[in-house]
């Protein structure tokens, strides 16, 4: 940090304000959304954060400008989970439920995190996880299940791999407190942990089973999808809160509810997997209607879980359009 630039941004600078934390902007962002599940609230939050590191740049010692944000960035986002107010209940309006979907537990308000805005975070030398584990959907969807401060706990210990005492001044706990909320925060987290089971992200492997599912879900060939997924494999649909179990129901209730349609995949990547911008035909213009994203989660050679995300408001995040030509 340079001390030159503090002292300007102290005099009031806003150009030397915007100096020093440009570089933790982005990972002050995946921060957030850990805590928060969804990107549009973690840039709202962020905001918030940056607004409040201005204000009181007076205060700040002069340290670790790094910890400092993230400080305030870690109570932020516990502030936001304790106002209930902020987080709208879903919006989904429950209908006639087709065969095959159950209610889900999954976080409505998950949403998916664009590799473009991933940069890898500094972590420190007690961090447990590797970049890519960290940024999986499956894990960010595990973090939303802990109660706020568990997840705060694990996400600066066990992901960023600030030491406990460091920990403990940011949330201006003891470190016994910390420790105890570490603990219960990785006994509430799925024992199964297996990342040699995923491709490696663009590796040889994973692009053929991507290409496979590909071919097969623009083809409409239900059967060859089928064949890709686990037998044990999930569909889920945030925001709504229904979600598909194994392979012959998912099967089941895409035919159901495509009708014989085709979608058109654009692919993006979100949370360092294999993603899609999906699109159906207009029946009245030649041309493709966005209907939102799809993520999916590889287990070897197979798919785990697809997630399509129906609020078409993430598309912009991945710089994918609402309508695209027909041809």
């Amino acid at each position: 940090m340079d001390e030159s630039t503090l002292k300007r941004a102290r005099a009031g600078e806003a150009d030397a304000f915007r100096e020093l934390v440009e570089s933790h902007r982005r990972e002050l962002l995946v921060h957030c959304y850990w805590n928060l599940g969804s990107l549009q609230d973690a840039e709202d939050v962020l905001q918030e954060v940056l607004l409040s590191a201005w204000r009181a740049l007076d205060r700040f010692d002069g340290r670790s400008l790094r910890a400092w944000l993230y400080r305030i960035a870690t109570n932020r986002c516990l502030n936001y989970l304790r106002d209930e107010g902020r987080r709208p209940e879903s919006a989904f309006v429950g209908g006639s439920v087709m065969d095959g979907l159950v209610s889900s537990d999954e976080p409505w308000w998950l949403e998916p995190y664009p590799d473009a805005l991933i940069d890898d975070v500094a972590a420190g030398p007690e961090a447990r996880y590797e970049a890519r584990e960290s940024i999986a959907l499956s894990f960010v969807t595990s973090l939303q299940r802990l109660p706020p401060q568990q997840r705060a706990v694990l996400v600066l210990r066990d992901v960023l791999g600030f030491p406990a005492a460091e920990v403990a001044d940011m949330l201006e706990t003891t470190r016994t407190s910390v420790n105890s909320a570490l603990i219960r925060a990785r006994n509430g987290l799925p024992s199964e942990k297996a990342p040699d089971r995923v491709p490696l992200p663009n590796s040889a492997r994973e692009k053929e089973v991507v290409d496979r599912f590909v071919n097969a879900f623009q083809d409409g060939d239900l059967d060859q999808v089928v064949a890709l997924l686990t037998s044990d494999a999930k569909f889920t649909m945030p925001p709504e809160p229904l979600e598909c179990n194994g392979s012959q129901a998912i099967a089941e209730y895409f035919r159901r509810s495509l009708r014989g349609q085709h979608f058109k995949l654009v692919p993006t990547r979100a949370n360092g997997q294999p993603a899609f911008g999906y699109y159906l035909p207009d029946p009245n213009s030649p041309i493709w209607r966005a209907r939102g994203v799809l993520v999916l989660t590889l287990a070897e050679d197979q798919i785990r879980t697809i997630t399509r995300f129906g609020d078409r408001g993430v598309l912009a995040s991945f710089g994918l359009p609402r309508t695209l030509a027909r041809t």
